[in-house]
């Protein structure tokens, strides 16, 4: 390196300016690779996804929202050490993208000024771990985030009781609901906090709760409120990069949909085609699953989230799958049915041809404006007329789609972050950006039976994406498919040594 900028200046003063140019170009190149070895060294600790100049234009929807009189502070998941890879929580994540345990978030309306709280280095750990990004990386994540200052997280109680509780004190804006870290959602960890609250054993409280507590006994001064409700608005419309990765989460949800499918038949067990499916999701840079899989062969899918996938797949049933991965903290929710043995009943057909059609007729009237009600109105409406000369042989089948048209939930919930998104769909009124799953379903309880596929709807600015319709849902382009030879295949169940 110095022998060519030594010569560069030699070159300079005889005038060579072709040679020049070419050692110039020559020193170019070599400082290129050399930046690029060490970014690409330094990905697997920090994400390159987002710039700073998101996140700042989404903190700035913060400030606006909470005024000048009032802070918010977030706090990011907890880290243990051990086997498990840490996940940032979802709020957090979205509003600086850092993946550093047991940080916060202050935002100070007053002066518009956001700061991060840090752990300090742990040598040991990352000795074990690799690099963990820390209050002495100041420079570099302000640089990567945007944010004005980085602390370590000892000062946070300092500068909350030093410099914000003196008379007036501002109001604290922190999130209330649970944190999504993975595969979980708001409205599965509701639930779960209720069932722990009613244990009589257990009743420990939420973390937020804890945190909550913690606040309010050390600085009373405070009024609280919920931070909740304005990061939920925010999160329910994408900006396009948050749509590109909602595009390939989905684009792998359904390759491991059709992988499943080519290797799926008679005998082969409900957790092989989950076997083969995750090896679509880790071959194309998956960090997991967005929720766990729904696979259920026959009756088993009646129960709607059957996640054991212990059973071994019967000729003659249909086989439900709804799979979706966590691709860089978003995910997507795609579910096909198909039958175990390549051809469906004369039963089978009506029935999906008749949730097939009514996914299309949803699709048919959402655009923005409208309101997601009006689009099940809408659809409903189709859907009679749809059943006008249809016939079903067996009463319950005629039974359970004429009660599907009274159903509310076909068009069902966001999707982003997490599978069940923040943010509602009841009612709402749709926006270019937002993204929600079209699942027309029936139920049968005379058989013990449940039909259902599901897709991903992007409002577009003039109507609507189906970003899942690559994943095949025609009758004749699934049995098609399935004459397809598939990974599992290759090694039956019956052939594994378990299995003798």
């Amino acid at each position: 390196m110095v022998f060519l900028l030594n010569n560069i200046q030699s070159l300079s003063q005889k005038g060579d300016f072709k040679i020049k140019h070419k050692i110039i170009t020559r020193l170019f190149t070599f400082f290129f690779f050399i930046s690029c070895f060490v970014l690409s060294q330094e990905k697997h600790y920090y994400q390159t996804d987002f710039s700073k100049e998101t996140f700042n234009t989404r903190r700035a929807k913060v400030f606006k929202e909470i005024g000048n009189k009032a802070i918010a502070l977030v706090q990011g998941a907890s880290g243990v050490d051990g086997f498990d890879v840490f996940r940032q929580s979802n709020s957090f994540y979205y509003l600086c993208g850092l993946e550093t345990p047991h940080a916060y978030l202050l935002l100070d309306g007053r002066n518009k000024k956001t700061t991060l709280y840090l752990p300090h280095r742990d040598a040991g750990r990352e000795r074990g771990e690799g690099k963990i990004l820390s209050a002495e990386d100041a420079d570099l994540i302000i640089k990567l985030t945007g944010v004005d200052q980085v602390r370590g997280v000892e000062s946070l109680s300092v500068n909350l009781v030093g410099g914000l509780i003196r008379p007036p004190a501002p109001i604290l804006y922190t999130p209330f609901s649970p944190a999504e870290t993975g595969a979980d959602s708001r409205d599965e960890l509701l639930r779960g906090q209720a069932r722990v609250s009613g244990d009589p054993w257990d009743g420990a409280p939420s973390r937020e709760a804890r945190f909550m507590k913690l606040i309010k006994d050390r600085m009373p001064q405070f009024a609280m409120r919920d931070l909740s409700p304005i990061l939920d608005e925010m999160r329910m419309v994408k900006d396009p990069k948050e749509i590109d990765l909602i595009h390939k989460a989905t684009q792998i949800a359904g390759l491991a949909i059709m992988e499943a499918m080519r290797s799926t038949k008679p005998g082969v067990y409900e957790y092989q085609l989950d076997a083969a499916a995750k090896y679509i999701f880790h071959l194309n840079g998956a960090q997991g699953e967005g929720y766990s899989s729904i696979i259920g062969g026959g009756t088993n899918a009646w129960m709607g989230h059957y996640f054991r996938k212990t059973d071994k797949l019967v000729s003659g049933d249909l086989v439900l799958m709804d799979y979706a991965p966590d691709y860089h903290y978003y995910t997507s929710d795609v579910t096909r049915i198909w039958p175990v043995n390549g051809k469906f009943s004369d039963a089978q057909q009506k029935l999906c041809n008749y949730i097939i059609a009514y996914r299309d007729a949803l699709f048919r009237y959402i655009r923005p404006g409208i309101t997601s009600n009006e689009v099940l109105d809408l659809a409903a409406k189709d859907m009679e007329k749809y059943l006008v000369d249809k016939t079903f042989a067996n009463p319950a089948h005629l039974k359970a789609v004429k009660a599907g048209i009274k159903f509310r939930g076909h068009f069902q919930h966001p999707v982003g972050m997490a599978v069940h998104d923040v943010g509602r769909a009841r009612g709402v009124i749709l926006k270019p950006g937002m993204i929600f799953t079209i699942d027309p379903m029936i139920w049968i309880p005379e058989e013990k039976l449940y039909y259902r596929i599901e897709d991903m709807a992007l409002v577009t600015k003039n109507g609507v994406e189906n970003m899942s319709a690559f994943v095949p849902t025609q009758l004749k382009d699934i049995e098609r498919a399935m004459k397809k030879k598939g990974l599992i295949q290759f090694r039956p169940a019956k052939s594994l040594p378990l299995n003798k």
